[in-house]
Parts: structure tokens; C-alpha cells; sequence
């Protein structure tokens, strides 16, 4: 199976070869390595040419946008400036973040998952953080979901979704519109991978409302944005959370942002939701 890797990055020059040298001593070797540069302001630019030129497989295009980090659109737009510059012949397309650490056989692992399973959709492993020296799981979501740093994609899958949405959520609602088409979502519990720069790190202050908006983009309607709202605060302990969550539902819904899905998508993620809460209590 061909497998493409595009990995958007932002200022990650002390990161970001460590995440190539893996990529390149992977068992089972991605065909192409796009990076896309986003307007860094370090060495990330020159460090990326630096890989390419001994490395084929290895690109690197640069793109300019605001320099502000905000959670979703940024990266996305700069991931699908990757996108473009790739053709339509890979099996697996995966989106990477520009600050990890893959084991040498995590390739060959999420690619023997889509092979064993033709149902599966979408794949990945999880991150680990350095805390007080050892390396711990990143327990920032449930362990049935692929964090945004980390996705793998079969392209039947990826097409059916319509790709990746530039928006705050755009790593959930991924999945739930996988699953709306009848695919599975497969995570690997015995793939970590290091994460060297803790999630949200960058994120400014205009951010902090986002994720409640995202909820409302996802139409999940107001009890189920309440109950994910504080789910998300109990998981980062921190209340305040939980109240710009709220408002950030609230003042997408006065505003009457655009919507990520449709009104039967929206049904089907509701019900999901529904679903999904009444197997953990019950």
C-alpha cells in the first residue's frame, strides 16, 4: 500500500528533524514526505531543504498565512496546500504533526490494520509527553478516538468524508463523518508516539471560545455540547473550560455560524453521541 504523509508546520525547528529522521527509519517507507511551511519565522524552512536534498521521497512547499495560531483553520489550509501538490495514486494519506517521534514500526503497524481490515476508514496509535523524565500517555481524549496529530487515512475513506474541514474540530468531525459512511475507526494502543510539545502550547487567547463553537458547528445541540463541555474541563481540571466552552456554543448559535454537516449528518452524530454516552454508564 502506497502511503503519503503531509505534514503542515509553524516555527517547529527544534522539532521537526527529530519527526523526519523517524519518519525516514520507518519499516515500512512512506513514498511521499510533504511538508508544508507556513510562514515560519525560524529555521524550519532551511532544516526541511536541508532533508530534501538527501532525500527524494522528502518536499517541502511554502505557503503564507496569518501568523496567529488558531486551532483548526491554520493547519488545515496549510495541510491542503500539501494536498494539492500530491497526485491521486496513494492508498493511505496521513496528516502529521511536525513535533513527534514514531516508533520505526508505526507505518508498517497502521498499514497491516487497513490491509486486515478493508472496513477500517481511518487508523492511529496515541501520544506520550516527557513528565518528570518518564514518558506518559497525553490523556487529553477518549481511547476510541485519533488525535489531529496523528491521522491515517484510507483514500476511499478520505474521499467520502470531503476531505479535511478547515475549522476547529475538523479531527472530530472526521471520524463522525467516517463512521456516517460505515467506516470503522481503528486506534492502536500499542503504537505511542512522542509528542515533544504539549497540545494547545500556542494557542492565543482569541482561541479559547473555539471549541465551544466547534460543538455547535457539529450540531450537537445544546445537552450534549453541556455534557462534552465538562467532560473537556474534568479531563484538563480546569473549570474555567467548561464556561468558555458554554460561551463559545452560545455566541456561535446568536451568530448562526455555518454548520460542519448537514442536518441528517447532524441526526446521525447526535444519535452516536447519544449512543456512545449510554454504553459508558450503562
Amino acid at each position: 500500500m502506497k502511503i503519503n504523509i503531509i505534514i503542515p508546520v509553524y516555527n517547529e525547528a527544534d522539532f521537526i528533524g527529530d519527526t523526519l529522521q523517524s519518519l525516514l527509519n520507518q519499516s515500512y517507507p512512506a513514498e511521499r514526505i510533504v511538508v508544508v511551511d507556513d510562514g515560519s519565522t525560524d529555521a524550519t524552512p532551511v532544516i526541511v531543504q536541508n532533508f530534501a536534498a538527501k532525500y527524494s521521497q522528502i518536499s517541502l512547499v511554502k505557503n503564507k498565512s496569518r501568523a496567529i495560531h488558531l486551532p483548526g483553520s491554520k493547519v488545515i489550509n496549510a495541510y491542503n496546500q500539501g494536498m494539492a501538490k500530491l497526485d491521486s495514486s496513494f492508498d493511505i494519506i496521513c496528516k502529521f504533526d511536525g513535533d513527534l517521534i514514531f516508533s520505526t514500526n508505526y507505518l508498517e503497524k497502521i498499514m497491516m490494520h487497513f490491509k486486515q481490515n478493508p472496513k477500517i476508514g481511518m487508523a492511529g496509535g496515541f501520544c506520550e509527553i516527557q513528565q518528570n523524565g518518564a514518558w506518559v500517555l497525553e490523556d487529553l481524549t477518549g481511547k476510541d478516538h485519533i488525535r489531529g496529530a496523528l491521522k491515517a487515512y484510507r483514500k476511499a475513506c478520505y474521499n467520502d468524508i470531503g476531505g479535511l474541514k478547515p475549522a476547529m474540530g475538523w479531527d472530530t468531525v472526521d471520524e463522525l463523518l467516517a463512521q456516517y459512511h460505515g467506516w470503522e475507526i481503528k486506534t492502536d494502543k500499542s503504537l505511542r508516539v512522542k509528542h515533544l510539545k504539549p497540545t494547545g502550547k500556542n494557542y492565543n487567547k482569541t482561541s479559547k471560545y473555539k471549541q465551544g463553537a466547534a460543538f455547535y458547528s457539529l450540531r450537537y445541540g445544546f445537552v450534549i455540547s453541556v455534557i462534552a463541555s465538562a467532560k473537556l474541563a474534568f479531563k484538563k481540571k480546569n473549570l474555567g473550560i467548561f464556561r468558555e466552552c458554554i460561551v463559545g456554543f452560545l455566541r456561535a448559535k446568536n451568530e448562526k455560524r455555518p454548520y460542519l454537516v448537514n442536518k441528517e449528518q447532524g441526526r446521525f452524530i447526535r444519535n452516536l453521541r447519544w449512543k456512545k454516552m449510554q454504553e459508558k454508564l450503562f
